[in-house]
């Protein structure tokens, strides 16, 4: 299976690179590449720790705050900017992931909220970040002093590239033993402390790994539209995540991408149809997939072609999961 998964993904690749020769407007693909890695790197945390935050915006917008004046008002490289995104994501994750996580549930949940709300209102008030008009006419410059990033087609290629850097730091994260011991907090962590393990120690990496790639994520579309404004701040944003990430399939790898690749090309679609609208669509099929599409699109999917390629369990044969530790009752 493992072989066929990297099959799935390289094909996955080519279909994404000869996108733009296809006719598909590379600006649009740039978009949703970027918002992709962010609900990616969201669902490590609320798909694979099983951490609902709702602040994961503040790490988004504020990268991309970061890279806009870095490049804009010192004139670093583009490159530097991305990693001082990336950087700031981490620190501002390290602080509010080590408050946040000392609740679980619905605490949690308000305390990120609350926290990333503090963050709005600071960029709000901050000089350089230019208000409620944002930053504009951020220069996109040149990738290492040589590749030239005015081009849309060669911009697109480094954001498909940086994306793929991202997804597979995700995809390695989870598949390690420390991604295996992420999944049993999430499913018992009571048990995970009964055998020693620092649980709040292996919950704040795994936030501050997840508020990193956000970073890198806001960083890459504060280079690729060349702006910067308070919506990416917003606790909207944060909300529009977790609905990416549900929509896809919360837990898997590509359903965060799917859910993403979806909402970004509905409101590319109804924004000029439906106008203000567009946000009761998306409530909609908010509730459609919670009711409907539990597991996501991807989920569901995946759960019908396991049934059609999975022989049935006979029912005295136990299944157990590799990384579950089986005690006797």
């Amino acid at each position: 299976m493992q072989l066929n998964a990297r099959w799935i993904y390289l094909v996955l690749l080519v279909i994404a690179s000869a996108a733009p020769l296809l006719g598909i407007y590379p600006v649009f693909m740039m978009k949703a590449l970027c918002f992709a890695l962010f609900a990616c790197a969201f669902n490590l945390l609320l798909g694979y720790v099983g951490l609902l935050s709702l602040g994961h915006a503040a790490f988004f917008g504020s990268a991309g705050y970061a890279f806009g004046h870095a490049v804009k008002a010192w004139s670093i490289t583009p490159e530097f900017g991305l990693l001082l995104g990336t950087a700031v994501g981490a620190v501002l994750g390290l602080i509010i992931g080590g408050l946040a996580i000392r609740r679980s549930g619905i605490y949690f949940a308000m305390i990120t909220l609350a926290l990333s709300q503090l963050v709005y209102f600071g960029l709000l008030q901050s000089s350089f970040t230019g208000g409620e008009d944002g930053l504009q006419g951020i220069p996109r410059g040149r990738l290492f002093g040589m590749i030239d990033l005015q081009n849309d087609l060669v911009l697109f290629y480094v954001t498909l590239a940086v994306f793929c850097v991202g997804f597979g730091v995700i995809y390695r994260t989870i598949r390690s033993p420390f991604g295996q011991v992420l999944r049993a907090i999430r499913d018992n962590e009571p048990r995970m402390i009964s055998l020693g393990y620092d649980v709040n120690r292996y919950k704040l990496i795994a936030f501050v790994i997840s508020s990193a790639l956000c970073g890198l994520a806001g960083a890459l579309k504060t280079l690729v539209l060349g702006f910067e404004t308070l919506t990416d701040v917003h606790w909207h944003l944060s909300g529009e995540v977790v609905l990416m990430t549900l929509l896809g399939g919360m837990g898997t790898v590509l359903g965060p991408v799917t859910g993403a690749l979806t909402i970004v090309t509905l409101q590319n679609e109804l924004a000029d149809r439906a106008g203000s609208w567009v946000t009761v669509v998306m409530g909609v099929i908010f509730v459609a997939c919670v009711l409907i599409f539990r597991r996501g699109i991807v989920g569901e999917l995946s759960a019908g072609w396991k049934k059609l390629v999975t022989p049935a369990a006979h029912p005295a044969d136990p299944v157990v999961a590799d990384w579950t530790i089986v005690t006797p009752r």
